[in-house]
């Protein structure tokens, strides 16, 4: 018999040997241009991937912060949860993250969602409203990528039908990213 902590790590460390390196550097080029050009980045998801839109928040505000560079301009939807609340009571679940967006969105911001099925429809019809508003969209996706990853300009899809190792591995993205991105800044001050 396998061990199962064995096993969970065995398949985690196979999916990490498929990320698609390419898109995870798109994705990155993406965030250094927008936080040199002063452009918002939002950020969004439901259940774990909320937890890791506002991981992925706090990060880029704070964990990329350099001086005498620009910072991140970074919103997390899924944290004011009075606004979030009162969207989902008068408005429908579905439309928390693009009502918010309507407000605040503008052409060249960056719209950010996080579902590891990809068929999430509050954060589809965010992502369809960045589009809209002529928003970079950007998805991170598990399982067959479902629709987000059709819908968005660039999408790093974890290869992966298990939840909780899409969700680790999201989560990892975050982390790799914002990691790049203050060094890439440290590289040019040398």
């Amino acid at each position: 018999m396998i061990n199962p902590v064995e096993q969970y790590l065995q398949s985690l460390h196979d999916i990490l040997d498929r990320l698609p390196v390419a898109d995870i550097e798109n994705v990155i080029d993406v965030l250094y241009d927008a936080r040199m050009s002063g452009q918002q980045v939002f950020i969004m998801g439901n259940g774990g991937s909320a937890s890791t839109a506002s991981h992925f928040v706090c990060d880029l505000a704070k964990n990329t912060r350099v001086e005498g560079w620009p910072h991140f301009r970074v919103i997390g939807l899924t944290d004011n949860m009075a606004l979030f609340s009162a969207l989902a009571n008068d408005d429908g679940y579905e439309n928390v993250f693009a009502a918010q967006l309507e407000n605040l969105v503008r052409e060249g911001d960056i719209v950010i969602g996080i579902s590891t099925s990809g068929n999430s429809p509050n954060v589809l019809n965010g992502i369809r409203l960045g589009n809209a508003a002529g928003a970079v969209t950007i998805g991170f996706t598990g399982f067959a990528q479902g629709e987000l990853g059709r819908l968005v300009d660039y999408q790093v899809h974890v290869p992966s039908t298990n939840i909780e190792q899409v969700e680790d591995v999201h989560l990892m993205l975050e982390h790799l990213i914002v990691t790049v991105l203050r060094e890439r800044v440290k590289a040019v001050e040398i």
